[in-house]
């Protein structure tokens, strides 16, 4: 590597060298003709990396794996997951590859990870390949939830690389560069314990904490302290995705984080229209990760990762068990609290906690919403204007104006804050036909529609003129919404 290459970026390689047994060492497949679309560069300066650098020929290469730093070891990851209820012992890195670590601006030990970046052990039938569209949509997706504050993975970069990928016509490929906490999902620990090595899974489990949860390091019961630790962050996690009104689409367990970070926006969408069955993955066809079933299937998969845990929780199995029904259990405390305090905050009454009027309020607005079919965005950034008497911008959005009418006056004479609503219900999300919209102008070439589309989302609680089509929603013409999984 060049010594500008060196000065510019380096990687540490610290899972390749203590988890050996769930890394496949791998190098990434060079592209025809590599051409950056997108660059992160606030992300990049988080990372301590030269974006002028990064722009280079050598350091599209960097990005796309075709040049290794000092330092790295890129390897796929092994891990297994149940895919819509059924198990797979191996799935893996059937198309992406970790180059390795890096330690940020703040101290944090972050990985870099690419997706499409060729063919490994674990692709199966696949071409380990990826389009250019789920790419810039991963990039768009999840530096929106990045910035309305929920934890997520982020992208660093998106690559063309001048080849036509095959699916059911051919599509520009593409290779996505991803920064997030660790890559350790709850696959990673059914794949341990599915090799019945149990000093491999408790190494894993003294890994996650070192990586996630480092105050846990003196715990009497690692593993069950990590299970603790993991259910409360994926709580916090789903609430967060129920407040926003946002469907992940493949809550898979190979899609679960140890960290508590959004991770693999396949067929992910926001919700327009409020209504709990929303499904928006043409392969979700049973509903299984509808939006209102998100926080049932996140205790499922936590459920397995539990399973998953046993051998390093106890050497009784039946003790073990126990131990850890005892741990699921806090799942729905931890979701209710959390999704309970930030509907409070959206209604403007973070500070009425402790009035019991406030549950059964937040109960009957949900139920009124559902019967109206309320657009969820709109409706939460709207109601600000209500808290001061003027429904006039809220209450045509509801078929039962007397329910409405009863509902508001029963709010407003709590006090809710305006100010503090601005400031956790946005403006502006990915808006499912303006992400179309910008997609297909980008794989024509056009990038403008997804520029401008990516400033309006990253900054999506202060309201600018000019933007007033990115806080609409869709027109009665874009008709039912269907999201592919993008591999």
């Amino acid at each position: 590597m060049s010594g500008v290459a060196e000065a510019s970026v380096t990687l540490e390689s610290r899972f390749a060298r203590e988890l050996p047994e769930l890394a496949v060492a791998w190098r990434a497949e060079d592209p025809v003709a590599a051409r950056l679309l997108v660059l992160n560069e606030p992300l990049a300066a988080e990372l301590g990396w030269d974006s002028v650098f990064l722009r280079s020929a050598d350091g599209v290469r960097v990005l796309t794996g075709t040049l290794v730093p000092e330092g790295a070891a890129p390897v796929a990851q092994a891990y297994a997951g149940h895919q819509f209820g059924g198990y797979s012992p191996v799935l893996g890195d059937g198309r992406a590859l970790l180059l390795g670590e890096v330690v940020d601006a703040h101290g944090r030990l972050r990985d870099i990870h690419l997706k499409g970046s060729g063919r490994t052990p674990f692709a199966r039938a696949g071409d380990g390949r990826a389009v250019l569209g789920p790419m810039l949509r991963e990039y768009l997706v999840s530096e929106a939830m990045h910035a309305l504050g929920v934890p997520t993975t982020r992208s660093l970069a998106v690559t063309a690389t001048g080849r036509e990928v095959a699916r059911e016509t051919l599509l520009p490929g593409a290779v996505l560069t991803r920064v997030a906490s660790s890559h350790l999902r709850v696959g990673s620990f059914q794949y341990a314990a599915s090799t019945g090595d149990v000093e491999l899974l408790r190494r894993l489990t003294a890994h996650a904490i070192d990586r996630h949860y480092p105050l846990l390091s003196d715990a009497d019961n690692p593993a069950l302290a990590l299970l603790d630790a993991v259910i409360a962050a994926q709580a916090s996690l789903i609430a967060q995705w129920m407040l926003i009104g946002f469907v992940h689409g493949v809550m898979n367990t190979d899609n679960m984080t140890i960290s508590g970070e959004t991770i693999d926006y396949g067929p992910c969408a926001f919700m327009d229209a409020f209504d709990p069955a929303a499904v928006y993955s043409s392969i979700d066809t049973g509903g299984r990760y509808a939006f209102g079933n998100q926080p049932l299937a996140a205790e499922w998969n936590l459920a397995r990762f539990a399973e998953a845990l046993l051998p390093a929780v106890h050497e009784e199995p039946e003790a073990a068990i126990a131990l850890a029904q005892e741990s699921l259990a806090a799942f729905r405390q931890h979701y209710n609290a959390a999704w309970l305090a930030g509907m409070r905050a959206k209604l403007g009454l973070r500070d009425r906690a402790a009035d019991p009027e406030t549950t059964p309020l937040i109960e009957e607005l949900i139920a009124l919403m559902g019967t109206s079919r309320v657009d969820y965005t709109s409706f939460f950034r709207a109601l600000r204007t209500a808290a001061t008497g003027d429904d006039r911008a809220v209450r045509g959005m509801f078929l039962d104006l007397a329910g409405f009418d009863a509902w508001a006056e029963r709010w407003r004479a709590l006090g809710p804050d305006p100010d503090a609503m601005d400031a956790v219900n946005p403006a502006y999300i990915p808006r499912n036909h303006l992400v179309e919209e910008a997609l297909d102008a980008a794989a024509a070439g056009d990038m403008g529609s997804f520029e401008r589309l990516l400033g309006a989302v990253t900054a999506p609680y202060v309201e600018r003129p000019g933007l007033e089509r990115y806080a609409a929603p869709a027109p009665e013409s874009f008709g039912a919404y269907r999201t592919f999984c993008g591999t």
